[in-house]
């Protein structure tokens, strides 16, 4: 079941040094630590701003930085989850 009411779409993507701001076309600004995502934590200014947006908005891309974010899973305060089955893994 989704629990958003609306399909959450980004309009604009902006950095600073420890937050990504993603401006939604509903109206609301969302400010995402970089350290959930240490690929963009670490990429150059250049490369944070060579994104594309997928889906209308529903999905940001970073080539470059083979990062791939949901614009509903942000709203949802999802971060990296690359390592999360090794961390699983090592937890059991």
């Amino acid at each position: 079941m989704n629990i958003l009411a609306i399909k959450p779409l980004a309009k604009t993507v902006d950095f600073d040094t420890n937050m990504m701001w993603v401006e939604l076309t509903d109206g609301r600004k969302l400010g995402v630590p970089l350290a959930y995502f240490p690929r963009l934590l670490h990429a150059t200014p250049q490369q944070l701003q060579d994104y594309e947006m997928s889906g209308g908005g529903a999905g940001l891309h970073w080539e470059e930085l083979d990062e791939d974010l949901s614009v509903e899973h942000l709203l949802l305060g999802m971060g990296d989850n690359t390592n999360l089955a090794k961390r699983l893994h090592l937890a059991a």
